[in-house]
C-alpha cells in the first residue's frame, strides 16, 4: 500500500503543489487547510506522515504538533514554514516535530525528506545489536523503546534512534554531525540545532521516569556520549 501523507497547509497553491509532487511519486495525499481539520483527518485516517505549516487558521501548527504528540501519535512530522528564526525551529522541534524545511523550498527536496522519514519510520531505526542496560535504564532495539523498571519512557521513534545510537556506541563520543547523518539520513546544515533539541527531549523523558541518574553526557563544542552517572 502506498504511504498516506497528510498535508496541513492553508496556502492553496503550495498545498496543491505538494500534493501533485507527492502524487507523482506514488503517495496518497490528504489535504487540510486549517489545523482543526488537520487534526480531524489525522484522528480518522491515521496517515503515515504529516507535512505541517505553522501559521494556520483555527489551530496553529505549534499547537497541532503538540496535540498530536500528546495523543500518542508517533508518525513523522515535517514542518514547512516561512518562519526562519532559530527560536521558531527549536520551539516546534521541542514540541515533537521531526524535521523543518524553510519556505520557499524545492519540491525535490521535500520529496526526498518525506522518503527519508518514511524509510526510517518503517524499519527498525537502527540495526538491532542487543539490549543496552545502564543502571535502571534499559534500551531495547527490538521494541524500539527505553524502559525504567519495565515502564516505557514513551520515546518517539526518532528520539529512540538518537538514544540507541549513543548507547550502542558507548563509550565513544559521537559528533552532532554524525548523529544527524545517521538518524536523519542526510548532511546537517550549518547552525542546525535539531540534535540538541532531541537530546533535550530525551533527557526530559528519562528524568521523568528515572531520578538520580543522567545518561546522555555533553561534550561541549563536539557532541554527546552515553554514560550512566549518578547525580545524588
Amino acid at each position: 500500500m502506498p504511504a498516506r501523507i497528510l498535508v496541513v497547509e492553508d496556502d492553496e497553491s503550495i498545498s496543491e503543489a505538494i500534493v501533485f509532487s507527492l502524487g507523482k511519486k506514488g503517495f496518497r495525499c490528504l489535504a487540510a487547510a486549517d489545523g482543526l481539520e488537520g487534526l480531524r483527518l489525522l484522528r480518522r485516517e491515521k496517515p503515515d506522515l504529516m507535512i505541517l505549516d505553522l501559521m494556520l487558521p483555527g489551530l496553529d501548527g505549534w499547537k497541532l504538533c503538540e496535540t498530536v504528540r500528546q495523543e500518542g501519535y508517533s508518525l513523522p512530522i515535517i514542518v514547512v514554514s516561512a518562519r526562519t528564526s532559530e527560536f521558531d525551529k527549536v520551539q516546534v522541534l521541542s514540541l515533537g516535530a521531526d524535521d523543518y524545511l524553510t519556505k520557499p523550498f524545492g519540491m525535490g527536496e521535500l520529496v526526498a525528506r518525506v522518503q527519508a522519514n518514511l524509510r526510517r519510520a518503517s524499519r527498525s531505526e537502527v540495526a538491532p545489536q542487543g539490549i543496552v542496560e545502564a543502571g535502571p535504564l534499559v534500551v531495547d532495539p527490538d521494541r524500539k523503546e527505553a524502559f525504567s523498571r519495565d515502564e516505557p519512557l514513551e520515546l518517539t521513534s526518532r528520539e529512540f534512534a538518537v538514544l540507541y545510537l549513543l548507547a550502542k556506541s558507548a563509550p565513544l563520543v559521537i559528533s552532532r554531525e554524525d548523529i544527524y547523518k545517521a538518524v536523519w539520513g542526510y548532511e546537517m546544515m550549518h547552525g542546525d540545532r535539531s540534535v540538541d533539541v532531541f537530546v533535550r527531549r530525551i533527557r526530559k523523558k528519562i528524568a521523568a521516569g528515572i531520578q538520580g541518574y543522567t545518561f546522555v553526557q555533553t561534550h561541549y563544542g563536539f557532541g554527546y556520549k552515553f554514560e550512566a552517572r549518578k547525580t545524588d
